[in-house]
């Protein structure tokens, strides 16, 4: 499942990722939130905090991951992801250099940390 996380400004998108997660939390709340954002401010800050195991997104929600950021490739400014899984944090911090915009990888206790870093405007 995955819900809106709140806290974050008009121009972040913010994610809270917990239990299974399917390809119908992307298309009901995920794209309509990047198309909202984009068409208003042009760019997008994304947030995702995982509390839950990737192994835990099914295939179709990875599908529509893939899709929603090779659409809006050069739209992306600043992704934050926050999870105690430490693959994924470093993973995240080892792919900023080779993606567009920065992206930076926090624990779960850094969330507040995580939600002004991504609030920065570049």
């Amino acid at each position: 499942m995955i819900e809106k996380l709140e806290g974050v400004p008009d121009y972040v998108a913010g994610f809270r990722a917990s239990g299974k997660v399917t390809r119908e939390d992307y298309e009901k709340l995920v794209v309509p939130e990047l198309e909202r954002i984009v068409k208003k401010h042009g760019h997008i800050h994304l947030i995702i905090v995982l509390d839950t195991a990737v192994g835990n997104f099914t295939a179709g929600a990875w599908m529509d991951d893939a899709l929603v950021g090779i659409k809006h490739l050069l739209k992306w400014k600043k992704m934050a992801i926050v999870s105690d899984q430490k693959g994924v944090t470093h993973l995240t911090d080892i792919i900023s250099p080779i993606i567009p915009g920065e992206s930076k990888g926090f624990a779960l206790n850094q969330l507040e940390e995580a939600k002004a870093w991504v609030s920065t405007e570049i």
